[in-house]
Protein backbone atom coordinates (compact mmCIF):
# COMPACT_ATOMS: atom_id res chain seq x y z
CA UNK A 1 0.00 0.00 0.00
CA UNK A 2 1.59 2.98 -1.18
CA UNK A 3 1.88 5.83 1.19
CA UNK A 4 -0.58 8.76 0.13
CA UNK A 5 0.74 12.06 -2.10
CA UNK A 6 2.07 14.77 0.30
CA UNK A 7 0.00 17.76 -1.04
CA UNK A 8 1.80 19.86 -3.52
CA UNK A 9 1.89 24.08 -4.55
CA UNK A 10 -1.10 25.58 -6.20
CA UNK A 11 -0.01 26.32 -9.87
CA UNK A 12 1.25 29.51 -10.61
CA UNK A 13 -1.73 30.35 -13.57
CA UNK A 14 -4.32 31.07 -11.33
CA UNK A 15 -7.16 33.10 -12.93
CA UNK A 16 -7.88 36.63 -12.17
CA UNK A 17 -10.33 38.10 -10.39
CA UNK A 18 -11.49 39.76 -13.75
CA UNK A 19 -11.68 36.74 -15.53
CA UNK A 20 -13.79 34.96 -13.02
CA UNK A 21 -16.03 38.12 -12.94
CA UNK A 22 -16.62 37.68 -16.40
CA UNK A 23 -17.67 34.29 -16.59
CA UNK A 24 -20.32 34.09 -13.68
CA UNK A 25 -21.77 37.25 -14.98
CA UNK A 26 -22.20 35.25 -18.43
CA UNK A 27 -23.18 32.18 -16.64
CA UNK A 28 -26.30 34.71 -14.94
CA UNK A 29 -27.30 35.05 -17.86
CA UNK A 30 -26.81 31.70 -19.50
CA UNK A 31 -28.37 29.80 -16.80
CA UNK A 32 -31.30 28.30 -18.20
CA UNK A 33 -32.48 24.92 -18.25
CA UNK A 34 -32.86 24.43 -14.06
CA UNK A 35 -30.68 23.32 -11.54
CA UNK A 36 -29.63 20.00 -13.74
CA UNK A 37 -28.98 22.22 -16.65
CA UNK A 38 -26.89 24.89 -14.65
CA UNK A 39 -24.47 22.09 -13.34
CA UNK A 40 -23.83 20.66 -16.41
CA UNK A 41 -23.08 24.08 -17.57
CA UNK A 42 -20.56 24.81 -15.31
CA UNK A 43 -18.83 21.29 -15.00
CA UNK A 44 -18.50 21.88 -18.91
CA UNK A 45 -16.82 25.14 -19.07
CA UNK A 46 -15.06 24.63 -15.51
CA UNK A 47 -13.79 21.02 -15.58
CA UNK A 48 -13.43 20.53 -19.40
CA UNK A 49 -12.86 23.46 -20.97
CA UNK A 50 -11.31 25.86 -18.67
CA UNK A 51 -9.73 23.38 -16.21
CA UNK A 52 -10.04 25.75 -13.18
CA UNK A 53 -11.23 22.66 -11.46
CA UNK A 54 -10.67 18.83 -10.79
CA UNK A 55 -13.12 16.42 -11.05
CA UNK A 56 -13.25 15.16 -7.47
CA UNK A 57 -12.91 18.69 -6.03
CA UNK A 58 -15.80 20.07 -8.52
CA UNK A 59 -17.98 16.59 -7.33
CA UNK A 60 -16.83 16.96 -3.44
CA UNK A 61 -18.59 20.58 -3.35
CA UNK A 62 -21.54 19.71 -5.17
CA UNK A 63 -22.45 16.79 -2.77
CA UNK A 64 -22.05 19.56 0.18
CA UNK A 65 -24.15 21.76 -2.18
CA UNK A 66 -26.94 19.05 -2.40
CA UNK A 67 -27.34 18.46 0.96
CA UNK A 68 -27.93 21.69 2.21
CA UNK A 69 -31.05 23.31 1.82
CA UNK A 70 -31.27 26.35 -1.09
CA UNK A 71 -30.70 26.28 -4.83
CA UNK A 72 -27.48 23.85 -4.99
CA UNK A 73 -27.00 24.68 -8.84
CA UNK A 74 -26.39 28.92 -6.89
CA UNK A 75 -24.36 27.11 -4.04
CA UNK A 76 -22.39 25.73 -6.51
CA UNK A 77 -21.38 28.88 -7.97
CA UNK A 78 -20.39 30.44 -4.46
CA UNK A 79 -18.62 27.66 -3.56
CA UNK A 80 -15.76 27.41 -6.45
CA UNK A 81 -16.17 31.41 -6.68
CA UNK A 82 -14.81 31.13 -3.11
CA UNK A 83 -12.48 28.43 -3.92
CA UNK A 84 -10.37 30.48 -6.37
CA UNK A 85 -10.91 34.51 -4.61
CA UNK A 86 -12.17 34.05 -1.09
CA UNK A 87 -14.82 35.51 0.11
CA UNK A 88 -15.19 38.20 -2.04
CA UNK A 89 -15.43 35.46 -5.03
CA UNK A 90 -17.72 33.78 -3.52
CA UNK A 91 -19.94 36.97 -3.52
CA UNK A 92 -19.20 37.76 -6.65
CA UNK A 93 -19.99 33.95 -8.32
CA UNK A 94 -23.49 33.77 -6.29
CA UNK A 95 -24.65 36.92 -6.89
CA UNK A 96 -23.90 37.01 -10.64
CA UNK A 97 -25.93 33.76 -10.58
CA UNK A 98 -28.85 35.46 -9.21
CA UNK A 99 -28.90 39.46 -9.75
CA UNK A 100 -29.82 38.94 -13.91
CA UNK A 101 -32.52 36.97 -13.45
CA UNK A 102 -34.02 39.28 -10.30
CA UNK A 103 -33.93 42.21 -12.76
CA UNK A 104 -35.45 40.15 -15.79
CA UNK A 105 -38.06 38.89 -13.15
CA UNK A 106 -38.85 41.99 -11.63
CA UNK A 107 -39.09 43.61 -15.24
CA UNK A 108 -41.53 41.03 -16.02
CA UNK A 109 -43.51 41.54 -12.87
CA UNK A 110 -44.05 45.14 -13.55
CA UNK A 111 -45.56 44.52 -16.97
CA UNK A 112 -47.53 41.54 -15.29
CA UNK A 113 -49.36 44.05 -12.40
CA UNK A 114 -49.37 46.71 -15.26
CA UNK A 115 -50.62 44.79 -18.24
CA UNK A 116 -52.20 41.68 -17.14
CA UNK A 117 -55.28 42.34 -18.34
CA UNK A 118 -54.41 42.99 -21.63
CA UNK A 119 -55.56 40.25 -24.07
CA UNK A 120 -52.01 39.74 -25.57
CA UNK A 121 -51.02 39.04 -21.98
CA UNK A 122 -53.27 36.91 -20.74
CA UNK A 123 -53.34 35.18 -24.21
CA UNK A 124 -49.16 34.29 -23.64
CA UNK A 125 -49.54 33.17 -20.07
CA UNK A 126 -52.71 30.83 -21.21
CA UNK A 127 -50.11 29.14 -23.63
CA UNK A 128 -47.12 28.62 -21.07
CA UNK A 129 -49.49 27.49 -17.98
CA UNK A 130 -50.49 24.41 -18.97
CA UNK A 131 -46.56 23.86 -20.14
CA UNK A 132 -46.15 24.95 -16.53
CA UNK A 133 -47.78 21.47 -15.86
CA UNK A 134 -45.74 19.55 -17.78
CA UNK A 135 -42.44 20.67 -16.16
CA UNK A 136 -43.60 19.79 -13.09
CA UNK A 137 -44.78 16.55 -13.92
CA UNK A 138 -41.07 16.09 -15.87
CA UNK A 139 -40.05 16.81 -12.91
CA UNK A 140 -41.74 14.13 -11.00
CA UNK A 141 -40.67 11.87 -13.26
CA UNK A 142 -37.21 12.76 -13.22
CA UNK A 143 -36.50 13.15 -9.66
CA UNK A 144 -38.50 10.03 -9.03
CA UNK A 145 -36.16 7.63 -11.25
CA UNK A 146 -33.30 8.65 -9.38
CA UNK A 147 -34.94 8.61 -5.63
CA UNK A 148 -37.44 6.03 -5.72
CA UNK A 149 -34.94 2.51 -5.78
CA UNK A 150 -36.83 0.63 -3.38
CA UNK A 151 -40.18 0.06 -1.46
CA UNK A 152 -38.52 2.04 1.47
CA UNK A 153 -38.19 5.10 -0.56
CA UNK A 154 -41.46 4.42 -2.20
CA UNK A 155 -43.36 4.44 0.98
CA UNK A 156 -41.79 7.79 1.94
CA UNK A 157 -42.98 9.48 -1.28
CA UNK A 158 -46.21 8.30 -0.89
CA UNK A 159 -46.53 9.26 2.89
CA UNK A 160 -45.19 12.84 1.78
CA UNK A 161 -48.29 13.20 -0.59
CA UNK A 162 -50.81 12.01 2.04
CA UNK A 163 -49.91 14.24 4.43
CA UNK A 164 -49.71 17.20 2.21
CA UNK A 165 -53.26 16.42 -0.25
CA UNK A 166 -55.09 14.88 2.66
CA UNK A 167 -53.87 16.17 6.03
CA UNK A 168 -52.35 19.48 5.16
CA UNK A 169 -48.96 18.40 7.04
CA UNK A 170 -46.85 21.84 6.83
CA UNK A 171 -43.93 21.17 4.77
CA UNK A 172 -40.78 21.89 7.27
CA UNK A 173 -42.40 19.46 9.41
CA UNK A 174 -42.46 16.84 6.43
CA UNK A 175 -38.72 17.52 5.96
CA UNK A 176 -37.76 17.42 9.24
CA UNK A 177 -39.53 14.13 9.56
CA UNK A 178 -38.08 12.80 6.15
CA UNK A 179 -34.51 13.40 7.12
CA UNK A 180 -34.67 12.38 10.45
CA UNK A 181 -36.01 8.95 9.05
CA UNK A 182 -34.12 8.11 6.56
CA UNK A 183 -31.04 9.03 8.80
CA UNK A 184 -32.43 6.27 11.29
CA UNK A 185 -33.24 4.20 8.43
CA UNK A 186 -29.62 4.22 7.41
CA UNK A 187 -29.19 1.96 10.33
CA UNK A 188 -31.79 -0.37 10.36
CA UNK A 189 -31.74 -0.93 6.12
CA UNK A 190 -28.13 0.35 5.15
CA UNK A 191 -28.63 -1.09 1.59
CA UNK A 192 -31.95 1.01 0.99
CA UNK A 193 -30.20 4.39 1.97
CA UNK A 194 -26.91 4.05 0.47
CA UNK A 195 -27.44 6.85 -1.87
CA UNK A 196 -28.94 10.50 -1.55
CA UNK A 197 -30.38 12.27 -3.93
CA UNK A 198 -30.95 15.92 -5.71
CA UNK A 199 -30.98 16.96 -9.21
CA UNK A 200 -27.32 16.06 -9.43
CA UNK A 201 -25.26 16.60 -13.05
CA UNK A 202 -24.36 13.96 -15.90
CA UNK A 203 -20.52 14.54 -15.86
CA UNK A 204 -18.41 13.18 -18.33
CA UNK A 205 -15.10 11.61 -18.08
CA UNK A 206 -12.69 14.78 -18.24
CA UNK A 207 -8.81 14.65 -19.81
CA UNK A 208 -6.09 14.71 -17.21
CA UNK A 209 -5.16 18.45 -17.62
CA UNK A 210 -4.25 19.37 -14.42
CA UNK A 211 -6.55 22.10 -13.04
CA UNK A 212 -5.72 25.67 -11.21
CA UNK A 213 -7.67 23.85 -8.05
CA UNK A 214 -6.63 20.36 -8.50
CA UNK A 215 -7.05 17.28 -6.12
CA UNK A 216 -3.08 17.18 -4.84
CA UNK A 217 -2.90 21.28 -4.28
CA UNK A 218 -2.06 22.40 -0.78
CA UNK A 219 -5.49 24.87 0.36
CA UNK A 220 -5.35 27.93 -0.22
CA UNK A 221 -5.20 30.07 3.17
CA UNK A 222 -8.46 31.68 3.16
CA UNK A 223 -10.04 27.55 3.01
CA UNK A 224 -8.27 26.72 6.05
CA UNK A 225 -10.38 26.45 9.04
CA UNK A 226 -10.27 29.02 12.10
CA UNK A 227 -12.61 29.28 14.97
CA UNK A 228 -12.11 32.77 15.16
CA UNK A 229 -12.81 33.58 11.46
CA UNK A 230 -15.98 31.26 11.98
CA UNK A 231 -17.22 33.31 14.93
CA UNK A 232 -17.04 36.61 13.43
CA UNK A 233 -18.58 35.27 10.27
CA UNK A 234 -21.53 34.00 12.35
CA UNK A 235 -21.77 37.16 14.35
CA UNK A 236 -21.77 38.96 10.73
CA UNK A 237 -24.01 36.73 9.01
CA UNK A 238 -26.85 37.58 11.71
CA UNK A 239 -26.43 40.75 11.66
CA UNK A 240 -27.27 40.57 7.90
CA UNK A 241 -30.07 38.83 8.79
CA UNK A 242 -31.18 40.77 12.14
CA UNK A 243 -30.49 44.52 10.87
CA UNK A 244 -32.93 44.50 7.85
CA UNK A 245 -35.93 42.49 9.92
CA UNK A 246 -35.23 45.23 12.49
CA UNK A 247 -35.38 48.00 9.63
CA UNK A 248 -38.51 46.79 8.48
CA UNK A 249 -40.53 45.58 11.64
CA UNK A 250 -39.64 49.17 13.39
CA UNK A 251 -41.28 51.14 10.23
CA UNK A 252 -44.20 48.83 9.32
CA UNK A 253 -44.50 46.77 12.81
CA UNK A 254 -44.04 42.60 12.83
CA UNK A 255 -47.67 42.68 10.85
CA UNK A 256 -46.79 44.82 7.91
CA UNK A 257 -46.30 43.04 4.67
CA UNK A 258 -42.49 43.79 4.22
CA UNK A 259 -41.49 42.31 7.56
CA UNK A 260 -43.63 39.25 7.26
CA UNK A 261 -41.71 38.70 4.21
CA UNK A 262 -38.64 38.51 5.29
CA UNK A 263 -39.22 36.44 8.08
CA UNK A 264 -41.39 33.82 5.80
CA UNK A 265 -38.45 34.10 3.15
CA UNK A 266 -36.28 33.19 5.53
CA UNK A 267 -38.40 30.33 6.91
CA UNK A 268 -38.40 28.98 3.41
CA UNK A 269 -34.93 29.47 2.61
CA UNK A 270 -33.93 26.88 5.58
CA UNK A 271 -36.28 24.27 4.47
CA UNK A 272 -35.51 24.05 0.69
CA UNK A 273 -34.32 20.51 0.61
CA UNK A 274 -34.91 19.03 -2.89
CA UNK A 275 -34.83 21.80 -4.90
CA UNK A 276 -37.25 24.73 -6.05
CA UNK A 277 -39.90 22.36 -6.70
CA UNK A 278 -40.03 20.97 -3.21
CA UNK A 279 -40.34 24.00 -1.79
CA UNK A 280 -42.95 26.04 -4.04
CA UNK A 281 -45.98 23.89 -2.29
CA UNK A 282 -45.39 25.45 0.42
CA UNK A 283 -44.62 29.11 -0.73
CA UNK A 284 -47.66 28.79 -3.03
CA UNK A 285 -49.73 27.87 0.21
CA UNK A 286 -48.17 30.28 2.27
CA UNK A 287 -48.39 33.02 -0.38
CA UNK A 288 -51.96 32.43 -1.46
CA UNK A 289 -53.78 31.01 1.68
CA UNK A 290 -51.55 32.65 4.65
CA UNK A 291 -50.93 35.52 3.88
CA UNK A 292 -53.33 36.63 0.79
CA UNK A 293 -50.61 38.39 -0.97
CA UNK A 294 -51.45 36.16 -4.35
CA UNK A 295 -54.31 34.04 -5.70
CA UNK A 296 -53.97 30.73 -7.02
CA UNK A 297 -53.78 31.56 -10.66
CA UNK A 298 -51.35 34.32 -9.81
CA UNK A 299 -49.18 31.73 -8.51
CA UNK A 300 -48.90 29.49 -11.73
CA UNK A 301 -48.66 32.87 -13.76
CA UNK A 302 -45.40 33.54 -11.44
CA UNK A 303 -44.13 30.05 -12.48
CA UNK A 304 -44.36 30.28 -15.78
CA UNK A 305 -42.32 33.52 -15.94
CA UNK A 306 -39.93 32.32 -13.34
CA UNK A 307 -39.28 29.33 -16.45
CA UNK A 308 -38.70 31.90 -19.03
CA UNK A 309 -35.53 33.63 -16.92
CA UNK A 310 -32.14 32.30 -16.67
CA UNK A 311 -31.07 31.69 -13.04
CA UNK A 312 -32.52 29.36 -10.10
CA UNK A 313 -36.00 28.52 -10.61
CA UNK A 314 -36.49 29.15 -6.73
CA UNK A 315 -36.72 33.00 -8.38
CA UNK A 316 -40.17 33.01 -8.53
CA UNK A 317 -39.82 34.22 -5.19
CA UNK A 318 -39.41 37.62 -6.78
CA UNK A 319 -42.13 37.53 -8.62
CA UNK A 320 -44.24 36.75 -5.08
CA UNK A 321 -42.63 39.61 -3.61
CA UNK A 322 -43.19 42.02 -6.15
CA UNK A 323 -46.73 40.93 -6.62
CA UNK A 324 -47.15 40.54 -2.76
CA UNK A 325 -45.93 43.73 -2.16
CA UNK A 326 -48.53 45.93 -4.60
CA UNK A 327 -51.55 44.21 -3.77
CA UNK A 328 -51.03 43.70 0.13
CA UNK A 329 -49.37 47.16 0.92
CA UNK A 330 -50.56 50.30 -0.04
CA UNK A 331 -46.65 51.65 -1.13
CA UNK A 332 -47.51 51.42 -4.88
CA UNK A 333 -44.57 50.64 -7.10
CA UNK A 334 -42.46 51.17 -4.07
CA UNK A 335 -43.91 48.35 -2.48
CA UNK A 336 -43.62 45.60 -5.15
CA UNK A 337 -40.17 46.59 -5.85
CA UNK A 338 -39.20 46.36 -2.11
CA UNK A 339 -41.17 43.25 -1.84
CA UNK A 340 -39.34 41.55 -4.90
CA UNK A 341 -36.07 42.55 -3.50
CA UNK A 342 -36.84 41.80 0.58
CA UNK A 343 -37.75 38.49 -0.77
CA UNK A 344 -34.76 37.58 -3.21
CA UNK A 345 -32.45 39.01 -0.22
CA UNK A 346 -33.92 36.66 2.35
CA UNK A 347 -34.18 33.40 -0.08
CA UNK A 348 -30.45 33.87 -0.64
CA UNK A 349 -28.56 35.28 2.40
CA UNK A 350 -28.61 31.51 4.33
CA UNK A 351 -27.08 30.22 0.80
CA UNK A 352 -24.12 32.47 0.72
CA UNK A 353 -23.55 32.15 4.91
CA UNK A 354 -23.45 28.73 4.36
CA UNK A 355 -20.71 28.36 1.74
CA UNK A 356 -18.87 31.04 3.39
CA UNK A 357 -19.22 29.76 7.11
CA UNK A 358 -18.94 25.77 6.11
CA UNK A 359 -16.80 25.89 3.30
CA UNK A 360 -13.58 25.57 4.96
CA UNK A 361 -14.63 22.90 7.27
CA UNK A 362 -15.77 20.87 4.27
CA UNK A 363 -12.61 21.72 2.56
CA UNK A 364 -11.17 19.76 5.60
CA UNK A 365 -13.31 17.04 5.20
CA UNK A 366 -13.06 16.18 1.36
CA UNK A 367 -12.35 12.24 1.80
CA UNK A 368 -15.06 11.46 4.33
CA UNK A 369 -18.31 13.01 4.04
CA UNK A 370 -20.94 11.28 4.51
CA UNK A 371 -23.97 13.03 4.74
CA UNK A 372 -26.27 11.38 2.45
CA UNK A 373 -28.60 8.88 4.32
CA UNK A 374 -30.90 11.83 5.57
CA UNK A 375 -30.44 13.36 1.70
CA UNK A 376 -32.27 10.02 0.70
CA UNK A 377 -35.16 10.17 2.79
CA UNK A 378 -35.95 14.27 2.15
CA UNK A 379 -35.42 13.28 -1.34
CA UNK A 380 -38.00 10.66 -1.71
CA UNK A 381 -40.31 12.44 0.23
CA UNK A 382 -39.62 15.45 -2.27
CA UNK A 383 -41.23 13.16 -4.83
CA UNK A 384 -44.58 13.16 -3.06
CA UNK A 385 -44.63 17.29 -2.31
CA UNK A 386 -43.53 17.99 -6.15
CA UNK A 387 -46.56 15.54 -7.27
CA UNK A 388 -48.87 17.21 -5.02
CA UNK A 389 -47.55 20.95 -6.24
CA UNK A 390 -48.50 19.18 -9.77
CA UNK A 391 -51.95 18.31 -8.84
CA UNK A 392 -52.42 22.17 -7.37
CA UNK A 393 -51.40 23.63 -10.72
CA UNK A 394 -53.49 21.61 -12.82
CA UNK A 395 -56.12 22.01 -11.58
CA UNK A 396 -55.93 25.81 -11.09
CA UNK A 397 -54.90 25.23 -15.40
CA UNK A 398 -57.38 22.41 -16.44
CA UNK A 399 -60.48 23.48 -14.35
CA UNK A 400 -60.12 27.16 -13.77
CA UNK A 401 -64.04 27.73 -12.89
CA UNK A 402 -64.10 24.63 -10.37
CA UNK A 403 -63.35 25.34 -6.81
CA UNK A 404 -61.61 23.29 -4.11
CA UNK A 405 -64.21 24.09 -1.91
CA UNK A 406 -67.03 21.84 -3.26
CA UNK A 407 -68.07 19.07 -1.72
CA UNK A 408 -68.79 16.94 -4.11
CA UNK A 409 -67.66 16.89 -7.79
CA UNK A 410 -70.24 15.50 -10.24
CA UNK A 411 -68.44 13.60 -13.06
CA UNK A 412 -70.97 15.88 -15.92
CA UNK A 413 -69.60 18.78 -13.89
CA UNK A 414 -65.87 18.14 -14.56
CA UNK A 415 -66.25 17.42 -18.18
CA UNK A 416 -67.98 20.97 -18.48
CA UNK A 417 -65.64 22.61 -16.69
CA UNK A 418 -62.64 21.16 -17.83
CA UNK A 419 -60.41 23.04 -20.51
CA UNK A 420 -59.42 20.84 -23.41
CA UNK A 421 -57.33 23.29 -25.10
CA UNK A 422 -55.39 23.22 -21.88
CA UNK A 423 -55.05 20.02 -21.45
CA UNK A 424 -53.74 19.46 -25.02
CA UNK A 425 -51.04 21.95 -24.75
CA UNK A 426 -49.78 19.98 -21.47
CA UNK A 427 -50.04 16.81 -23.02
CA UNK A 428 -47.94 18.64 -26.16
CA UNK A 429 -45.50 20.11 -23.94
CA UNK A 430 -44.88 17.08 -21.71
CA UNK A 431 -43.91 15.06 -24.97
CA UNK A 432 -42.24 17.26 -26.20
CA UNK A 433 -39.58 17.36 -23.40
CA UNK A 434 -39.89 13.93 -22.04
CA UNK A 435 -39.92 12.40 -25.59
CA UNK A 436 -38.43 14.19 -27.74
CA UNK A 437 -35.96 15.93 -25.83
CA UNK A 438 -36.57 19.98 -27.32
CA UNK A 439 -35.17 22.60 -25.13
CA UNK A 440 -37.26 24.18 -22.59
CA UNK A 441 -37.42 27.56 -24.17
CA UNK A 442 -38.24 26.10 -27.48
CA UNK A 443 -41.37 24.80 -25.47
CA UNK A 444 -42.34 27.74 -23.83
CA UNK A 445 -42.34 29.64 -26.83
CA UNK A 446 -44.05 27.50 -28.74
CA UNK A 447 -46.85 27.23 -26.05
CA UNK A 448 -47.09 30.91 -25.71
CA UNK A 449 -47.57 31.09 -29.56
CA UNK A 450 -50.41 28.44 -29.49
CA UNK A 451 -51.95 31.08 -26.68
CA UNK A 452 -51.59 34.05 -28.90
CA UNK A 453 -52.66 31.93 -31.79
CA UNK A 454 -56.06 30.91 -30.14
CA UNK A 455 -56.84 34.43 -28.93
CA UNK A 456 -56.56 35.55 -33.03
CA UNK A 457 -59.06 32.35 -33.73
CA UNK A 458 -61.53 33.40 -31.39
Amino acid sequence: MTAPEPPVAAPSHNISFREAFLFWLKLGFISFGGPAGQIAIMHQELVERRHWISERRFLHALNYCMVLPGPEAQQLATYIGWLLHGTRGGIVAGGLFVLPSLFILMGLSAIYVAFGDVPAVNAVLYGIKPAVVAIVVQAVLRIGSRAIKNWVTFAFAVAAFVSLAVFHVPFPLIILTAGLLGFAGSRLWPDKFKTGGGHGSKTTAVTAAPAVIDDHHAPPPHTRPSWLKFALQVIVGLLLWAVPIAVLVSWQGWQGTHARMGWFFTTSALVTFGGAYAVLPFVAQQAVDGFGWLKPGQMVDGLALGETTPGPLIMVVAFVGFVGGWQASDLGWLGAILGCVVSTYFTFLPSFLFILIGGPFIEQMREELRLTAALTGITAAVVGVILNLALFFGHTVFFPTLSTADAEWAITDIVQRIDFISVGIAVAAFFALQRFKLGLGWVIAGCAAIGLLKLIMT
